[in-house]
């Protein structure tokens, strides 16, 4: 008599993903492409005249007075920023990965203060080395939060982490070569990546998401950003139209510190609506107890 030994069927094993991972491969994919654009894309050259600002006026013995002193709102909204954080921290409505985002982003401002300071002071290339290097810190803690909120903390984490380092090789590129491109490829692909993960979704709440309603309104700090922009090119016209009372570089400036508001009131709300609900968080690492945010676009 024949025995027939048949081998058990193997179940072929998986490694389960985060309903995340989709959106975590596809930021992927756009940050490769920008940086591919930024290493193979034509060369683009910083204008003859760029330091050449409209506001040249002296205060006594400090030069170009309004241009370095309009950079003081960003150490306020990033002193303002820290100290609402430190709040939150305290009252634990806040998980430790956002925190350290925020903390990121607070902190490059209060850099950029100094930083773009001493450039204004005296504007050469050596001093806008110094400028752009400080302002690399604000747009990592920045994009990090806008990956944290529309994808995962570990995309948020590791977007961070990209711009801390590519930041200031883009700014060395520039230095070594003239070639502009990356740091442009890094400011306005940046806020296109903040752009398109603002449009997103909130992932489901079981997805292993850490926002705890931190809900940042994006589209405020976009236009914020976006009307800096518009007074940066307009810089003389303003100057002109303005009576010589204030360039578009100095207003510039006090228009791009209050990016900072979007994050800041975020933190705030999240910080009332635990009060009024009287149920206290608890925020860590893993984060518990939370419920998914309205989306902020």
């Amino acid at each position: 008599m024949q025995h027939t030994f048949h081998s058990p069927l193997r179940r072929e094993v998986r490694p389960a993903h985060s309903p995340a991972w989709p959106r975590e491969r596809a930021l992927l994919l756009a940050v490769l492409l920008l940086a591919l654009v930024a290493v193979a894309g034509p060369g683009l050259m910083q204008p003859a005249h760029y330091h050449d600002f409209a506001d040249q006026r002296a205060w006594g013995a400090l030069p170009h007075a309004m241009d370095v002193l309009s950079n003081l709102p960003f150490a306020l909204w990033g002193l303002a920023g820290a100290g609402v954080l430190v709040q939150a921290l305290r009252r634990q409505v806040v998980d430790r990965t956002a925190a350290w985002l925020a903390g990121l982003f607070f902190g490059g401002l209060m850099v950029t203060t100094a930083v773009s300071a001493m450039y204004h002071w005296q504007p050469d290339n050596a001093g806008l080395l110094w400028d752009r290097g400080g302002m690399v810190l604000a747009f990592a803690g920045l994009l990090g939060l806008a990956a944290w909120q529309g994808v995962s903390a570990r995309a948020g984490v590791a977007l961070a982490a990209a711009v801390l380092v590519l930041g200031p090789v883009s700014v060395q590129m520039w230095t070594m070569s003239g070639n502009l491109l990356p740091w442009g490829v890094l400011q306005f692909g940046g806020m296109g990546l903040i752009v398109g993960l603002a449009c997103l979704r909130p992932v489901a709440a079981g997805a292993g998401r850490t926002h705890q309603g931190l809900t940042i309104r994006w589209s405020l700090l976009i236009a914020l950003y976006a009307l800096a922009k518009v007074l940066e090119l307009g810089d003389h016209q303003v100057f002109e139209w303005t009576g010589h009372l204030v360039s578009g570089h100095s207003l510039k400036h006090m228009v791009a510190s209050c990016a900072a508001w979007p994050v800041v009131a975020a933190l705030m709300d999240v910080m009332k609506s635990r009060a009024e609900s009287g149920s206290p968080s608890r925020a860590g690492s893993k984060g518990v107890d939370r419920m998914p945010p309205a989306p902020a676009a």
